[in-house]
């Protein structure tokens, strides 16, 4: 059975920071301004998948995973690269406990995405349950393998747990732009500035088998860190 090592906690309770009136206004801002910038971005992708070459034809539900410091660019991505070619499913996303998740979470809300509040830190056991549940709906999955505190670019575990528990497959993700704002945090943080170019790259799908066990899974976390690098240089 796969687990997640969760960080000890103070408490055996842990409920999820939920954002007040004055966060939700924030998140409505946030929402139009990202959406504004992005219909402005100009993408282009390669798929080494072969997912995006199912247009017409049902697709299965999969993991999306996708480092923490493009989070940015995913509504976008989603919408050119799923929405428009008639390739989308529903979707839930993994997003922390956090105060700050609490934001996002608003913000995936009003981009029609259902989200999982969890991390390795808080709620990491809640949340792989809840996601479950969501795939056996028909949804896809949405994770940051090295959110939300990192280390940067470093899979954590959960992913494969995830890919293990609910049988789907992961497909890694990256997007690059040259034209834009990295913040200077824990993940260094990328903002597109308007009508930037950007070059989607989906990689091969990564398979867990249900069998898998604590030597396997570190074999195929340490596999998908490698082939999301390779998509991700910078």
């Amino acid at each position: 059975m796969a687990t997640f090592r969760q960080r000890p906690l103070r408490s055996g309770v842990v409920k999820p920071h939920n954002v007040q009136w004055g966060g939700r206004a924030a998140a409505h801002l946030l929402f139009w301004l990202v959406k504004g910038c992005g219909a402005t971005l100009r993408i282009d992708y390669e798929d080494e998948s072969g997912l995006l070459n199912t247009e017409g034809v049902e697709r299965p539900p999969v993991i999306f995973s996708i480092w923490h410091n493009r989070l940015a660019l995913t509504l976008r991505m989603r919408q050119v690269l799923l929405d428009q070619r008639g390739l989308a499913r529903p979707m839930a996303a993994m997003v922390s406990a956090s105060k700050d998740g609490g934001l996002l979470a608003c913000v995936l809300e009003l981009a029609g995405i259902q989200p999982v509040r969890g991390s390795s830190s808080r709620r990491g056991p809640q949340a792989l349950l809840e996601l479950k549940s969501w795939a056996e709906r028909g949804y896809d999955l949405t994770i940051t393998p090295d959110g939300p505190r990192g280390p940067r670019c470093v899979v954590q575990d959960g992913v494969v747990a995830l890919s293990q528990i609910t049988g789907l497959p992961i497909v890694p993700v990256n997007v690059h732009t040259r034209w834009k704002w990295t913040v200077n945090s824990w993940d260094r943080f990328q903002i597109p500035l308007p009508f930037a170019r950007c070059h989607v790259r989906v990689g091969k799908i990564l398979h867990v088998p249900p069998d898998a066990d604590d030597a396997k899974r570190e074999e195929l976390r340490i596999e998908l860190e490698r082939r999301m690098r390779e998509l991700a240089p910078d």
